[in-house]
């Protein structure tokens, strides 16, 4: 097991290196140059020595293998290098906004897997029956909701809710406060984006869980522990559910890494300054530096995940064993 660790973790550096030279040789085929576009953003008059300079200053008149190896070699010791757009460390420009997105991820997973895992047992035991039929919609109206439209309904609900009882509207917080400063300001402000992004993210898994429960109900163990006369509930929760929750735990690994920076639209709505809003900021100002690094960040966390659920499965599985 240990080895099998070993290597996993050794694994991980080409597979980042190879995702890094991806990344670095596509972000330069997007048209457009940073230095016109700041100049043309200040307003004043600019010719082509200006831009020179402004590219002299941010690196790229150097070869392109040593612009590379430079912001590789700074990635694997957690030095981004500077934004070229802020001109302030990328490092420092991350923190500011990570923690809030891991944060609703977290949030969001933790909020998908209580709903979705008893819904799921609850649908498979139940079966074809109304039960079943009632968690089914509310899975299929999950998947069919987009998680920012339904972020949408919920500050609606609320301006509406707090405006009858109240006699104002409800505003979230505006300014983002860590859950260890302040735990009340911090929940009113990302309880509800986690909530209307793990719905979506539950109802993918409720799915997930009741065609993978019911697939190991109809097992031939299954079968020869009924024969025996255990109870149904050993029977599914020591049996049936540690087996079919592998294929839940690796669609709850994707969704998590993807809630990383993908939450772009619904940060939007919810005004989160998370990393989905730095990553368009960084697109539409043609910042390489930042769009690089955190691309790179959103593969760690993908790659990070991926183990962890390998890792999960033998925890899960006494049957899989790595070697």
């Amino acid at each position: 097991m240990y080895q099998y660790i070993g290597k996993r973790i050794l694994l991980m550096i080409p597979t980042l290196f190879g995702a890094g030279v991806l990344v670095f040789f596509l972000m330069r085929l997007i048209p457009g140059d940073i230095c016109e576009l700041r100049m043309a953003g200040s307003g004043s008059y600019f010719d082509e020595d200006v831009i020179d300079i402004c590219r002299r200053e941010l690196g790229l008149t150097e070869p392109m293998l040593i612009q590379f190896f430079s912001w590789i070699g700074g990635f694997f010791i957690f030095d981004f290098g500077i934004s070229m757009w802020t001109g302030r460390p990328i490092v420092q420009e991350i923190a500011l906004r990570f923690e809030l997105s891991l944060q609703v991820a977290i949030m969001a997973t933790i909020t998908a897997i209580v709903i979705a895992i008893p819904l799921g047992t609850i649908a498979a035991i139940k079966q074809d029956t109304w039960i079943d039929y009632v968690v089914r919609i509310f899975s299929i109206a999950g998947i069919a909701m987009p998680s920012f439209w339904l972020g949408i309904l919920i500050i609606l609900g609320l301006l509406i809710t707090t405006q009858a009882f109240w006699g104002m509207p409800w505003m979230p917080p505006i300014q983002y406060v860590p859950i260890w400063e302040d735990p009340a300001e911090n929940l009113s402000m990302l309880i509800w984006p986690a909530v209307a992004t793990g719905y979506r993210y539950s109802a993918v898994a409720t799915r997930m869980t009741r065609s993978a429960l019911l697939e190991v109900l109809r097992e031939d163990y299954v079968r020869t522990a009924r024969a025996k006369g255990l109870l149904e509930k050993i029977i599914i929760n020591r049996h049936a559910l540690r087996n079919a929750l592998l294929p839940v735990v690796t669609v709850i690994g994707i969704e998590f890494a993807f809630l990383i920076g993908g939450l772009v639209v619904t940060e939007q709505v919810f005004n989160l300054n998370g990393l989905g809003k730095l990553f368009v900021e960084s697109v539409t100002n043609h910042d390489y530096t930042m769009t690089q690094s955190l691309v790179m960040l959103v593969v760690t966390v993908f790659v990070v995940t991926n183990f962890v659920v390998d890792i999960f499965y033998a925890w899960l599985d006494p049957r899989i064993r790595y070697t």
